[in-house]
């Protein structure tokens, strides 16, 4: 059946059209098509109205992933998630983060990929995104993700990971955050201490702790022994970053140990242990005091507010991207770039109970 542009009808009721079917219907060649869609000063007017009409009458549309690929840009940012994205998507603190990645996409005028591991896997997720460059989050144990990426030559950054040598990386001071909130509840005259864990997973008694959760046990030891403290004398508990796993594990802990503060070492974690105190019957923070890290906005409303470590998430987010947009452009490389914390204190801690001053 003839088209009303004077060529051939083809591609019907065989599939998706291609840039062939539209050549052969507007009597050009694939080349004129290409040029119809991004290149169109280098042909006619008329001729670029004549396939256009074609392609639209045939319902052709060009495969943008196709030509970017084969151009060797998808002008896409891809995020190398830890955990599942039900999992993501369960912590604020990834709504933050990707804030700040989303800020430097949209002025760069980049598209936003997230990439959960594959197979339970960092690695494997690696060559199925179409992906210009990636922000590699909490790779604490390296099992050649790195390596990979090198050897595909595709750019990338290293967030809440141990630092590598020649490789751009964004962290926040977790030690220093972390030394400082102890630091605070013990002048407060706690000795009865908690600490609520992020659950290191199962190559922790092998390797030890790794990446920011070293850092901030680090800073946790440091405090203590200021006081001639160790680890030794704080009740720990490790357990997966949700209110609920922070909510079961408070109550093991005020039954087993009864601490006067709980060092949680994520606000996720802390506002579980401040549901758990309530349902308990145990005032926050006359009888216990509870400190979180992280800062996330329902820390401050939080009843009683939140005391709790600030990280600056959404600029984490925000130097990352930039950072990663850099070596994409082969500009100037960035070292590590370690970004402060501060404490907030708010209402959920007082000084210990006299029976422990």
């Amino acid at each position: 059946m003839p088209s009303r542009t004077g060529g051939t009808r083809q591609g019907v009721g065989k599939g998706k059209p291609t840039s062939s079917d539209v050549a052969a219907a507007a009597g050009v060649s694939r080349s004129a098509v290409s040029f119809a869609f991004n290149n169109p000063h280098r042909i006619s007017t008329s001729t670029r109205d004549r396939i256009l009409a074609v392609a639209k009458e045939m319902g052709y549309t060009p495969n943008t992933l196709a030509r970017m690929l084969q151009a060797g840009q998808t002008q896409s940012l891809g995020v190398l998630l830890p955990q599942n994205l039900a999992k993501i998507m369960e912590n604020p603190y990834y709504a933050g983060f990707l804030m700040g990645v989303g800020q430097v996409c949209d002025q760069e005028g980049f598209t936003l990929l997230l990439t959960p591991p594959l197979r339970d896997s960092m690695l494997k997720a690696i060559p199925y995104a179409a992906v210009d460059g990636f922000i590699v989050c909490g790779l604490e144990i390296d099992r050649g993700e790195v390596a990979e990426l090198e050897r595909r030559d595709i750019p990338f950054v290293l967030v809440d990971s141990d630092p590598q040598e020649n490789v751009p990386s964004v962290d926040v001071d977790d030690q220093g955050g972390a030394r400082d909130v102890v630091r605070h509840l013990l002048g407060l005259g706690h000795r009865r201490l908690a600490v609520l864990s992020l659950d290191p997973g199962p190559e922790k008694p092998v390797r030890g702790y790794r990446g920011p959760l070293a850092r901030r046990m680090a800073g946790i030891v440091e405090a203590l022994a200021e006081v001639g403290m160790t680890m030794d004398d704080v009740a720990l508990a490790e357990v997966p970053v949700t209110r609920a796993d922070g909510y079961r594990a408070a109550k093991n802990l005020m039954a087993e140990h009864a601490p006067t503060a709980i060092v949680a070492l994520s606000d996720i974690l802390a506002f579980g242990a401040v549901d758990a105190l309530h349902d308990l019957g145990v005032a926050v923070p006359g009888e216990v005091s509870v400190t979180g890290f992280d800062d996330l906005a329902e820390s401050a409303w939080l009843r009683p507010r939140l005391t709790t470590v600030r990280q600056a998430i959404a600029t984490k987010g925000r130097t990352a991207a930039d950072f990663l947009i850099s070596a994409i452009r082969n500009e100037d490389q960035h070292p590590h770039q370690l970004l402060s914390t501060s404490l907030i204190v708010r209402d959920s801690t007082s000084r210990a109970p006299r029976t422990e001053t």
